[in-house]
């Protein structure tokens, strides 16, 4: 399958948009190894090959050890993550999955952030799920790095 447009390209004043978001949530209070577990589990959720290929690179890049990384999938089962980032990967699936946000997870979120962190966690849920919504029926893959046998 063939990408069937390049946002950048086609639209560059809607995907400076996107950037500019995404540039004011990285630069926010979230860990950025937290933001890219969120992006990474939003993008599983969402069948974004491209996206899961590329926030796993950033991922390890800014230092999250591969067993978090691979545990992702199973997060509820894993005993890798702490509860402020159970708080967050709960959010995280329930928006995805456009489930209603109870208001025990709420809350839950809010034990485990401050209010300007939560806003940052609901921002960046809101546009990784977007992108996704880009890259998902735009056909974006990743690179095929495997080389011939």
């Amino acid at each position: 399958m063939t990408q069937r447009m390049r946002l950048n390209e086609s639209a560059p004043e809607a995907y400076q948009g996107f950037v500019e978001v995404a540039k004011a949530i990285k630069a926010g209070p979230l860990a950025v190894k937290l933001q890219e577990l969120i992006k990474i589990r939003a993008s599983q959720l969402n069948g974004c090959a491209y996206c899961v290929d590329l926030h796993t690179r950033d991922a390890r890049r800014f230092g999250e050890p591969e067993d978090r990384i691979h545990h992702l999938t199973v997060w509820r089962e894993s005993p890798l993550y702490d509860d402020a980032e159970r708080a967050a990967l709960a959010y995280t699936e329930a928006v995805t999955r456009r489930e209603p946000v109870t208001d025990e997870l709420w809350s839950t979120l809010n034990d485990h952030f401050d209010e300007k962190e939560v806003a940052n966690v609901v921002a960046l849920v809101s546009l990784i799920n977007a992108l996704n919504l880009i890259g998902v029926p735009l056909r974006m893959r990743p690179p095929n790095r495997t080389s011939a046998a």
